[in-house]
């Protein structure tokens, strides 16, 4: 049987598309292996949303082209955003590939890399029309088999100025309510426990399809059809959010109250210039209306400083402002140009030293704000799934809150119990560290 070995970079709506690539290939004869020496195919899906990941993608091209040179591997095919950013570029940059596909040719793979293996094909570029996955695709989830991602579109019409997402993925596809159903349901029966529903924007979901909240309405289906304990939202459009949403959140107690909303900014000169459909207001009369329905929620957003025009007056916005929201994850970025954005252009770009300085003032407002939120843990008992042994230690458990998201969030580390990798407990909160929370499985004469 031929072997491919398969690299994922990027965020986990690449991993999809790389899983469903994975599943048509081992529909036709591939085996995946995990040492590429071994491996007759390198396949490597790109990310190319920002400069460190295009560095990080050539890197690892490069990495696979030499031992493709020294060892056994006969091909090595490129996918993904990096092919659909820069096409033409890399055929001249990067002539170690034997083939690139874009993003848009998922559900082609197969095919494809038969005709290269073939000597049937006559291009090392392909670059069809757009697509979106459905549930007759099949799927080789990779992440823990009590872990999984719900993709609900493809795309984006937000047009923020310094984003390359709708000219890599184009304009907003949603799948149909049903066709998810179907996805979440094959999910279930595999022992997913914790289902996390991603878009580019998920408040988005089924403008396209004509939908009016199209996620209000997919929700009640989705906690109908399937029995997955947790459902988490991730990436949220400001304006987007509903009061039916956060009521759906507050009433379900299967709907995860963490809400993953990329604010940018606060500003309102900043985010007129960002491109970005909300004011400032918006997002005070938000964080406080969530609170109020429900303080339970988690509220993670990206804050991004330093960009183009950004002011002394709009920082102190900025600070005043998580101040008051008391958010309890932030991911904070500098920005930085994009070849072909919009904002790439614009005047009064902000020198490094400027951006330096404010990411280490917002990062020190903000690492005080978690550390008490974490501290607020301390001594509750909080429903916690279990990922395994711990990366710091064999003797110790690791896990997650309701409250921390896969791969983006801390953790919880578990210091006494026998539980099992994607088991759901209770765990008692004994210590708050910078990031991570400290707990032990409570035993049965301890359970209310």
């Amino acid at each position: 049987m031929a072997r491919l070995h398969p690299v994922s970079l990027g965020c986990p709506k690449n991993l999809v598309d790389s899983e469903v690539m994975l599943g048509l290939l081992g529909e036709s004869g591939w085996e995946v292996c995990d040492d590429p020496r071994e491996a007759d195919l390198l396949l490597v899906n790109t990310c190319g949303f920002i400069q460190s990941a295009v560095e990080e993608a050539v890197e690892e091209i490069l990495g696979l082209a030499k031992i493709k040179e020294e060892s056994r591997p006969n091909y090595l095919v490129v996918t993904g955003c990096l092919v659909e950013r820069y096409r033409e570029d890399l055929l001249e940059d990067l002539p170690e590939v034997d083939l690139f596909v874009s993003t848009e040719g998922v559900s082609e793979i197969a095919t494809l890399i038969e005709k290269l293996t073939s000597g049937r094909l006559n291009e090392r570029l392909y670059r069809p029309d757009r697509f979106l996955m459905d549930a007759t695709l099949p799927r080789i989830v990779s992440s823990p088999h009590f872990q999984s991602w719900l993709k609900l579109t493809e795309g984006c019409d937000n047009r923020c100025s310094y984003c390359m997402i709708p000219s890599i993925r184009g304009s907003l596809r949603s799948r149909p309510i049903e066709d998810l159903v179907v996805e979440a349901n094959r999910l279930a029966g595999r022992g997913v426990k914790e289902l996390c529903l991603i878009a580019q924007d998920l408040t988005a979901y089924g403008n396209d399809l004509g939908l009016k909240n199209g996620l209000e309405q997919l929700l009640p289906r989705l906690l109908e059809s399937t029995d997955i304990p947790w459902i988490r939202l991730l990436y949220l459009y400001p304006s987007g959010i509903t009061g039916e949403l956060l009521s759906l959140i507050k009433g379900q107690q299967r709907i995860l109250p963490y809400l993953d909303i990329p604010f940018q900014h606060v500003s309102d000169p900043v985010l007129k210039r960002m491109n970005r459909h909300y004011d400032n207001r918006l997002l005070y009369n938000l964080v406080d209306t969530i609170r109020a329905t429900d303080p339970e929620i988690a509220i993670r957003t990206t804050i991004m400083v330093g960009f183009p025009g950004e002011t002394e007056s709009d920082m102190a916005e900025l600070e005043r402002f998580l101040r008051h929201a008391e958010l309890d994850h932030v991911g904070l970025f500098s920005y930085a140009n994009e070849p072909g954005s919009a904002s790439e252009h614009f005047s009064d770009q902000c020198s490094e030293e400027e951006k330096k300085e404010r990411f280490e003032r917002i990062s020190s407002i903000q690492a005080d704000i978690s550390s008490k939120k974490l501290k607020s843990y301390v001594g509750r008992i909080e429903p916690v799934i279990i990922e395994g042994l711990s990366r710091e230690s064999d003797l110790l458990l690791e896990g997650r809150t309701r409250f921390q998201a896969p791969q983006i969030d801390g953790c919880v580390y578990i210091t006494e119990g026998e539980v099992s990798a994607g088991d759901i407990v209770d765990v008692r909160i004994d210590e708050a560290q910078i990031y991570d929370l400290v707990g032990a499985v409570l035993k049965r004469d301890e359970e209310k």
